[in-house]
């Protein structure tokens, strides 16, 4: 599976009046890398689909970017 969060660096201009932020970022869901559900996945606890908003562990995403020092989830 590619990784859900894809990274670019922006051209940055000699006379922008702000600090630059020189790699941005966005998240792509999980289920567009899945053609289909498969039978059988793996599932996560009742306790921990709650904490994840989803039942299966693949179609998961955290967020924020975990890269940029956001929350996980237990």
């Amino acid at each position: 599976m590619s990784s859900q969060f894809k990274y670019w660096e922006p051209y940055i201009g000699p006379f922008d009046p702000c600090k630059p932020i020189r790699v941005k970022s966005y998240s792509t869901p999980p289920q567009l890398y899945m053609n289909f559900q498969p039978a059988g996945l793996k599932q996560f606890t009742p306790k921990q689909a709650l904490m994840h908003g989803t039942l299966w562990p693949q179609l998961y995403s955290p967020y924020p970017d975990p890269k940029k020092g956001g929350t996980k989830h237990a």
